[in-house]
C-alpha cells in the first residue's frame, strides 16, 4: 500500500479493452474504490459543506460521478432510476438533460444524507459491474472510459474543495496526518533553461489510449526557439517577489489582473499566512512550516503572469509545455504517493512536468483547427467551456497517475486559485 492507503492501478486498469469487460470491469472497481477512500476521512458535516460557488461539497461530487453512469449508461438500458429526484440534484451542467440544482446552491442540500449516498453508490456499482462482466461493445466501453476520467477529475476536486473548505475553519483542521519528513532535504539548485529549436510539431492526442476530445485533432504548429526552466519556480523565489513589491507594482500586472489583486486584496499566494516571524502554508496537512524550496502553488493566472514578468521571463504557450513535456522523464508527486503536497525539485532536465502542481500557460482555452464537440448531452462536456479561461498543463500532486499525459488540457478562468496551480518559466 501507499503512504496515501491507495493501491497504484495495476498496468491492465491502466490500459482498459473491450474483452468481455473484465478488463474494464477491474480498471472501474479501481477508480470507484479510490473516491470512496478519499472520502472516508470526512465526517458527515465535512461532506456537506460548500465553502464557495466554484467548489462543491464532497457528498455531491460522489452522487454526481454517481449519477454519470447512471444517466449515461444505465438509464439508455432500460434501468429504472434509484430515484428520480437524483436526476434534478447532481446534475452539473447538462442543459440537455434538464434542470438542476444551482451551483452555489449544492451546500444546501442536506437531504439526501452521506449514508444515502453511498448507498446510492453502491447501487450504480452494482448494476454497471454486472454491465461489464455481461461484456460491452466498443461504444459502451468508450462511454464507460470517458465516465472513469470524468471521476477521477472529480477525485481531484474532491481533495481541493476540501482544502479550501478546511481553510476557512479557524481549527485549520488537516484532512491528514501530516508525512514524517526527512531531517535534512535536499536544497533545490538554481533554475537552469532547456533550449528547443523550434520548427513545425505535432500537437494534440496520438490517438493512443484514452483522450479528452478537446485534446484533438492532433495538428502541427510553428514554434519559434525558446527555452523553458528545468523546474517549477519555489516558494522561496515567490518570496521574493513578494519582498520586492511584486503584489504592489502596477507595471507588472495585466489591467484585469491588478484590479482583480486590489478587489481581492491579494498579498501572497492562497493559503500563505504570516504571523509575528515567517509565513506558514495551510494544506492537507493543516498548517505547515515555510518550506522554501518546494513548488509554490495555488497562485492565480494574473500572479502567475506577474511574477513572470517580473522575473524577465514569460509564461510558456501550451504548444511548447507539450512538445517539451515529451522529453521530461522525471515527475513530480502525483495522488499515488501520497504526498498530497508538491515536493522539491527532483535532479534532472525538465523535472516536475507531471504532477506537483498545474503549470499555467499563456494559452486561451480554445478548440484545435477542426474541434468539434460529440453530439448529444456528453457533447457539453467541454467544448462549451472555450471562453474566457486559460490553459494548464501538467497535473498536480493531487491527480491521479492514471489520468494525466503530455496532451492534457486543463482550463479555469484567470482569477481562480483554489486548484495546486503554480508556473515554469519560459523564454524567447
Amino acid at each position: 500500500m501507499t503512504p496515501f492507503d491507495l493501491e497504484p492501478a495495476s498496468e491492465a486498469c491502466l490500459h482498459p479493452r473491450i474483452d468481455g469487460g473484465q478488463t474494464l470491469l477491474a480498471r472501474f472497481e479501481h477508480v470507484r474504490t479510490t473516491s470512496r477512500r478519499l472520502a472516508e476521512p470526512l465526517s458527515p458535516e465535512d461532506m456537506l459543506a460548500q465553502s464557495m460557488p466554484d467548489a462543491s461539497p464532497a457528498k455531491w461530487h460522489l452522487a454526481h460521478t454517481s449519477w454519470f453512469f447512471e444517466t449515461f449508461l444505465l438509464l439508455p438500458r432500460g434501468h429504472a432510476p434509484y430515484d428520480t429526484a437524483f436526476q434534478y440534484l447532481f446534475n452539473s451542467y447538462y442543459e440537455a438533460l434538464g434542470e438542476r440544482q444551482p451551483r452555489a446552491a449544492r451546500g444546501l442540500m442536506t437531504r439526501p444524507s452521506a449514508p444515502e449516498v453511498m448507498a446510492y453508490r453502491s447501487h450504480v456499482d452494482a448494476a454497471v459491474s454486472k454491465v461489464l462482466a455481461d461484456g460491452v461493445d466498443a461504444e459502451t466501453a468508450a462511454l464507460v472510459t470517458l465516465g472513469l476520467a470524468h471521476e477521477e477529475q472529480h477525485q481531484e476536486l474532491l481533495l481541493t474543495d476540501v482544502l479550501h473548505l478546511f481553510a476557512q475553519n479557524r481549527l485549520k483542521p488537516a484532512y491528514r496526518v501530516p508525512p514524517v519528513r526527512p531531517t535534512h532535504r535536499a536544497r533545490t539548485e538554481p533554475a537552469s533553461f532547456t533550449a528547443f529549436e523550434g520548427g513545425i510539431v505535432s500537437i494534440g492526442s496520438d490517438g493512443r489510449g484514452f483522450s479528452f476530445d478537446n485534446e484533438s485533432p492532433r495538428h502541427e504548429v510553428l514554434l519559434r526557439p525558446y527555452r523553458l526552466a528545468d523546474r517549477l519556480v519555489t516558494n522561496a523565489e515567490w518570496l521574493g517577489f513578494i519582498n520586492d513589491g511584486g503584489y504592489c507594482r502596477a507595471d507588472l500586472w495585466l489591467s484585469d489582473g491588478w484590479s482583480c489583486r486590489q478587489s481581492e486584496g491579494w498579498e501572497a499566494p492562497l493559503y500563505w499566512e504570516r504571523d509575528a516571524k515567517d509565513w506558514k502554508v495551510f494544506g492537507l496537512h493543516g498548517v505547515e512550516g515555510f518550506e522554501p524550496d518546494t513548488p509554490v502553488a495555488h497562485v492565480s493566472f494574473y500572479e502567475a503572469d506577474a511574477f513572470a514578468r517580473w522575473s524577465g521571463a514569460r509564461l510558456p504557450l501550451e504548444a511548447e509545455w507539450e512538445h517539451a513535456a515529451r522529453r521530461s522523464t522525471t515527475p513530480g508527486a502525483l495522488l499515488e504517493d501520497g504526498c498530497l503536497e508538491p515536493r522539491t525539485a527532483p535532479s534532472g532536465s525538465l523535472a516536475q512536468m507531471i504532477g506537483d502542481v498545474w503549470e499555467w500557460t499563456a494559452s486561451p482555452y480554445v478548440g484545435y483547427p477542426g474541434f468539434s464537440p460529440p453530439s448529444g448531452a456528453v457533447g457539453e462536456y467541454n467544448g462549451k467551456f472555450m471562453i474566457n479561461q486559460m490553459i494548464l498543463r501538467g497535473g498536480s500532486c493531487v491527480t491521479p497517475a492514471a489520468h494525466i499525459r503530455a496532451s492534457y488540457r486543463n482550463f479555469f478562468q484567470p482569477h481562480q486559485r483554489w486548484q495546486f496551480s503554480g508556473l515554469r518559466l519560459a523564454r524567447d
